[in-house]
C-alpha cells in the first residue's frame, strides 16, 4: 500500500498541526513535504501531494477535493499574521501589491475594497518584500512569518482578519486540511482522527511551551508573542461559526467575481475513512 504524500505549509501557524507527524508515530505513515500556500495548493492540485493545508480559497479551483473535518486555520479575532501595511489611511489606498505566497488572503482583500472599501484598485502580484512593495505601491500585503516581523511603528497597518469580523461579525477561515478523493483507495485509518489528534497533541501546554522557544529565537519575537499567537490569535478548530464564515466568503467571492462558486462543503465523512 503506497503511503499518503502530505503537503503542508512551513509557517508559524501550522507548527501544532504537524506535532504528531514530527514528534509522534503518525510521521511514519506519510510522506511529507514543506511549502508555501500557494504551491501547497499546486502540488494538490497536480496530483504530487494526497493531502494537504490549503488555502480555503483553493478549494474553489480544485476538483474532487474533500475537506478533512474538525481542523483548521481560522481566526474569531485579529490573526496578526494577515496585514494589508500601507503608507496611506485605506480609503486611499489606490495600488496594492499582493503576496504572490497567498491565494486567500488575496482573494479577502479584493473581497474587502470591492464590498465595503470602494472598487477599482489597482492589484499587483508581488514577492513578499515589503520594501520592494511599498517603493512601487500604495500599501502591501504580507501573510505569515513575514507579517508577523512588520514593524508596526514606521507604517499604517490593517489586520485583515479583524476588519472581515467587524463587518461580517463572522470567524475567517485561512486554510484547511482537504484530501484528493481519488487518493481513498489507499485509506488504510481514520484520516480524520490523525489529523485532530495530531492537532490537539500540538496545542498541549508541554508542545506550546517547546514551540515558543523555538520559534521565538527563530523569528526574533518574544516567547509571550508566539503563545498568544498560537493560543489566541489562531483558532485551530473547524467549527459551526468557522463554517458559516467560510460559506459566506465563498459567497462575496464569487459575487464579487474573486473565486468560482464553490458549491456546497463536501466533508470528508469519518465513517469512509476507516479501512474494510
Amino acid at each position: 500500500m503506497s503511503r499518503f504524500r502530505i503537503s503542508t505549509i512551513s509557517f508559524l501557524n501550522t507548527v501544532p498541526l504537524m506535532w504528531d507527524f514530527e514528534h509522534g508515530a503518525a510521521g511514519s505513515h506519510f510522506d511529507i513535504s514543506y511549502t508555501l500556500p500557494s504551491a501547497c495548493a499546486a502540488e494538490l492540485r497536480a496530483g504530487t501531494a494526497d493531502i494537504g493545508i490549503i488555502p480555503v480559497a483553493a478549494y474553489t479551483e480544485i476538483p474532487d477535493l474533500a475537506i478533512i473535518p474538525g481542523v483548521a486555520i481560522a481566526a474569531r479575532r485579529p490573526v496578526r499574521s494577515i496585514l494589508l501595511v500601507s503608507k496611506v489611511p485605506i480609503e486611499k489606498i489606490q495600488t496594492v501589491a499582493l503576496d504572490t505566497s497567498s491565494l486567500t488572503s488575496v482573494a479577502l482583500t479584493k473581497v474587502l475594497f470591492e464590498r465595503w472599501l470602494g472598487g477599482g484598485r489597482i492589484f499587483t502580484p508581488m514577492a513578499p518584500s515589503l520594501d520592494a512593495m511599498l517603493r512601487e505601491n500604495d500599501a502591501g500585503l504580507v501573510i505569515g512569518d513575514t507579517a508577523l516581523n512588520v514593524d508596526r511603528t514606521q507604517y499604517l497597518t490593517y489586520d485583515l482578519a479583524e476588519e472581515w469580523i467587524r463587518f461580517t461579525g463572522k470567524p475567517f477561515v485561512f486554510a484547511f486540511w482537504a484530501v484528493r478523493r481519488d487518493a481513498l483507495r489507499n485509506a488504510s485509518s481514520d484520516l480524520a482522527v490523525t489529523f485532530q489528534n495530531s492537532r490537539d497533541h500540538g496545542l498541549q501546554p508541554e508542545s506550546i511551551d517547546l514551540i515558543v522557544r523555538e520559534w521565538s529565537q527563530r523569528l526574533g519575537l518574544s516567547e509571550a508573542e508566539i503563545r498568544f499567537y498560537l493560543t489566541e490569535n489562531i483558532h485551530y478548530q473547524l467549527d459551526a461559526g468557522c463554517i458559516e464564515g467560510l460559506q459566506l466568503f465563498f459567497h462575496y467571492a464569487a459575487e464579487c467575481g474573486v473565486l468560482p462558486s464553490s458549491g456546497p462543503l463536501d466533508f470528508l465523512e469519518v465513517s469512509k475513512l476507516a479501512a474494510t
